[in-house]
């Protein structure tokens, strides 16, 4: 399904996640042995939210981001957009997540005006994007010049020692939980494809620049197989007459 491009892919994965909704957090617990709870709040103290501060978190999903983001600043105006209802429909049953604000959207078509969000997160999100330099660039726009762009994904295992037992975990362990504990075996099977065929986080970040982010950069978590990256928007420098 990986292989899959355009409009066909990108209703595959609309499906996809409409279907795993129930158990997508539980899953996401299980896949990363928690760690999942610490990279969240890593994006959004790397968001550097300022106080009364505007988030958006793309791609939302059941919404964890966007309450790390709450939790961490309780003043913010936290947005999740996401082009699946049906996850979103699972968030707002968290009594923790009324705060947000649930928001219809897609990345490539993002439903803002240009410069309203001091940070745009997004967590598992790029590597289901059919156009990703359309994505950043639609995420850049509406974000506002100085603020900040904080990816988390997944990232192809390393060519190292590691790399047959993570491929194993991917391939084989992650497919059986999925059939286990969400009833999906398919989709569990698409996420660790669409994994290994991902960007390396040097040819993100490439595109992230290429989108006219600055100061762009990111950490590898769990054995190089998840990566934070981080970009800020161009601050305009304006012309002075003297």
């Amino acid at each position: 399904m990986a292989h899959l491009t355009g409009q066909e892919r990108a209703r595959y994965v609309q499906g996809m996640f409409a279907r795993i909704a129930g158990r997508y957090d539980l899953m996401n617990r299980l896949m990363t042995g928690g760690q999942d709870v610490r990279w969240r709040r890593i994006v959004i103290q790397e968001a550097q939210l300022p106080t009364g501060g505007k988030l958006l978190d793309i791609a939302t999903g059941t919404g964890e981001i966007a309450q790390e983001g709450l939790r961490q600043h309780p003043d913010i105006l936290a947005v999740g957009g996401d082009f699946v209802l049906e996850m979103m429909g699972v968030g707002q049953q968290n009594p923790e997540r009324r705060a947000i604000r649930w928001v219809a959207a897609d990345t490539l078509t993002l439903p803002f005006p240009d410069g309203v969000f001091d940070a745009v997160t997004s967590g598992f999100l790029m590597r289901n994007v059919v156009d990703v330099p359309g994505a950043f660039r639609e995420q850049a726009r509406v974000t506002r010049p100085g603020g900040r762009i904080v990816v988390l994904e997944s990232s192809p295992p390393k060519k190292n020692v590691l790399r047959p037992f993570i491929r194993f975990h991917l391939n084989h362990i992650i497919p059986t939980l999925g059939k286990m504990v969400a009833g999906e075996a398919d989709a569990y099977r698409y996420l660790p494809d669409s994994t290994q065929q991902f960007q390396e986080p040097d040819s993100l970040m490439a595109i992230m620049r290429q989108a006219g982010l600055e100061n762009v950069r990111y950490n590898l978590y769990m054995f190089g197989t998840i990566a934070i990256h981080v970009g800020q928007k161009a601050i305009l420098k304006s012309s002075k007459s003297h």
